[in-house]
């Protein structure tokens, strides 16, 4: 094996969100095999001021700052017939870059991190090319292009569903193309071979894992003060709040299921816990017995502090780091079925697994009136993650993938 180009469309660094997780411990574990360039993109400056974490682990780095209007990622996927996601990494310096990189050095194995990067690949390249596609992504647009029956929001639906059929044709020419194309969890890796009919060999499940000794209840961190907490029982839910499927999950919650914890519970606190909140969010916060944190300093002190904590999103893909922290943290996890697919659990050992807002709503009530419960619960859940869920066990494969003959 000569080096290593590791192309990512957010920065691996810090490991703090779901995408950056994932990319943070595959980068790490590939530095372990040989010198490795990598090309990523940084979303804001603070994102940018992590280079130099990577500088001293990485061969080279080059971090460009994302800052494309989306309305001009539009009008090229338009003129393309591209998927907007994947115009919207388009940059005619990170192609100059990846091209001087393999011009120069001796990269025998390129590995992608999330599709949009992938149009960075040549079309020709004698070594071994890697796709993490991570998620089936163009899954979830069609499943927004089936969301909205208004006049106002057929236009959205036609976008979804647009981006759905070509981010689908996308995938397809990019898992074509590539010698291994790795998934979330089996049940992506085969909704993705079914998709496509891509050759089985070259779709393979690359599972996410948990860093056991920072999420440990046992831990050092900052614990909360009882003024953030207003009341008790507390539950909270943690995530990237600016994006669609936790937004959706949060108002769900409060709409749906809080209501009738609260007939049960009236005093229930709920804490929507993560950064970049949108104005869907934030206009929660006005709400008696919510608050929205915003960006937090340690996520450990407001998993600590719960009571439970609940996963209800409706759509997701892949596997959600949001219920393995939970589940490491030694907490009891009300799900969706959702949230859910892909971590290998039993329902009512590990965690609570729920059909629908009814049921979420008996089993959040069940396990606040049970404090025995969910301490047993919660137990299980974090012997269970501790055995099956270590990022070392998780990323076993990845050598063998990354080798330059084909797995059988």
């Amino acid at each position: 094996m000569g080096e290593i180009l590791f192309l990512s469309h957010r920065i691996p660094w810090p490991p703090d969100r779901g995408d950056k997780i994932r990319s943070h411990h595959i980068l790490k574990h590939l530095i372990r095999m040989a010198p490795v360039h990598i090309a990523t993109f940084a979303d804001d400056d603070r994102d940018i001021s992590f280079t130099a974490d990577l500088l001293d682990i990485c061969a080279s780095v080059h971090v460009e700052k994302r800052d494309k209007a989306q309305w001009k990622s539009g009008l090229e996927a338009l003129l393309s017939n591209e998927p907007v996601s994947v115009t919207s990494f388009a940059s005619d310096t990170m192609q100059a870059h990846v091209d001087n990189i393999l011009a120069h050095h001796d990269i025998t194995h390129i590995f992608v991190f999330s599709g949009q990067l992938a149009q960075y690949v040549p079309k020709i390249f004698s070594g071994r090319f890697v796709m993490d596609f991570v998620d089936v992504d163009s899954a979830k647009f069609e499943s927004y292009g089936q969301e909205g029956t208004s006049l106002l929001q057929r236009p959205m639906r036609w976008i979804n569903a647009r981006e759905g059929r070509v981010l689908a044709d996308f995938e397809h020419r990019i898992a074509e193309r590539a010698d291994m194309n790795l998934f979330v969890s089996p049940a992506e890796a085969l909704l993705f071979q079914q998709r496509s009919n891509i050759n089985a060999d070259k779709v393979q499940p690359l599972g996410n894992g948990i860093d056991l000794e920072y999420f440990n209840p046992k831990a050092k961190f900052p614990k909360l003060d009882d003024n953030q907490v207003q009341s008790r029982p507390l539950m909270i839910f943690t995530g990237q709040m600016d994006y669609r499927p936790n937004v959706e999950a949060v108002c769900y919650f409060v709409d749906k299921i809080l209501p009738r914890v609260r007939v049960v519970n009236p005093d229930t606190h709920f804490a929507i816990v993560g950064r970049n909140p949108s104005k869907e969010v934030l206009a929660l916060n006005s709400h008696h017995g919510i608050t929205v944190t915003g960006a937090v300093d340690d996520i450990r002190g407001w998993i600590a502090a719960a009571d439970l904590v609940v996963a209800p999103l409706q759509i997701a893909r892949g596997i959600q780091n949001k219920v393995l922290e939970a589940m490491a943290m030694q907490k009891a996890v009300v799900a969706s079925q959702a949230a859910a697919t892909g971590i290998d659990a039993d329902h009512q050992k590990h965690f609570y697994v729920a059909d629908d807002y009814k049921q979420e709503a008996v089993y959040i009530n069940q396990l606040l009136g049970n404090v025995s419960l969910r301490k047993k619960m919660g137990k299980a859940a974090r012997a269970h993650v501790t055995k099956h869920y270590s990022w070392e066990g998780q990323l076993a494969n990845l050598d063998t993938f990354m080798q330059c003959e084909d797995t059988q």
